[in-house]
C-alpha cells in the first residue's frame, strides 16, 4: 500500500453561500469532444449546476470523485461542471477510459480554481499548482446556494450529507 503524508492545506478563501461565484469560459471536454462554454451559460440554460474541482486528472483522488459522482448518478440529478488543471487531451482519455458521463472544463494554468479561491501549489514543484476538492452549487445567476471545500490533502466529503448541503436529495 502507497505511504503518503496528510497535508494542511491552510485557509481557503472562496465563495460562501449567498456570495456570487466567478464565473469564467473553458473548454468543456467530454470523452468525444470538446468546445468552449461559459459556467454563466450553463448554468442559465439549466437553472444551476454543481461545480466540481478535482486535482490533476489521473491522480487518484480525481479518480475517486469522479467515479463516486457517476456511481451515485450526479449527471442525472443536477448540471455538474467539472474543472481540473488538465488539458483537454487528458481529460478526453480519463473520461472516456472510464466511462464517466461528465463534462471537465480544461484549466491547465489554475486560473479557474485561482478565481474560486482553492488553488495550492504542489509541494517541491515549481510552477506547478491545482485546485483542492471542491464543491459550489450554484444557480442561474451564479449565487452559491452550498458549499464544500477541503481543507486536506487527500480529503472527501461525506457524499450523503454533501448531496443536502448542494440540494441533491
Amino acid at each position: 500500500m502507497v505511504d503518503f503524508d496528510v497535508v494542511d492545506l491552510g485557509p481557503a478563501d472562496h465563495p460562501e453561500t449567498g456570495t456570487a461565484a466567478p464565473g469564467f469560459t473553458r473548454p468543456f471536454v467530454s470523452s468525444e469532444f470538446w468546445e468552449d462554454r461559459s459556467l454563466s451559460d450553463l448554468a442559465a440554460e439549466e437553472g444551476g449546476a454543481v461545480v466540481v474541482f478535482t486535482p490533476m486528472i489521473g491522480s487518484f483522488v480525481a479518480q475517486y470523485v469522479w467515479t463516486e459522482l457517476a456511481e451515485r448518478e450526479w449527471d442525472e440529478r443536477a448540471r455538474v461542471v467539472g474543472v481540473s488543471a488538465a488539458n483537454p487531451y487528458g481529460i478526453a482519455g480519463f473520461l472516456e477510459e472510464r466511462d464517466l458521463p461528465f463534462e471537465i472544463a480544461a484549466d491547465p494554468g489554475n486560473d479557474v480554481a485561482e478565481d474560486y479561491g482553492i488553488a495550492h501549489d504542489l509541494d517541491g514543484m515549481a510552477g506547478l499548482g491545482e485546485p483542492r476538492v471542491a464543491f459550489f452549487a450554484v444557480d442561474a445567476d451564479l449565487t452559491v446556494t452550498g458549499s464544500w471545500v477541503a481543507t486536506e490533502w487527500p480529503e472527501f466529503p461525506d457524499y450523503d450529507a454533501l448531496e443536502e448541503t448542494l440540494g441533491l436529495e
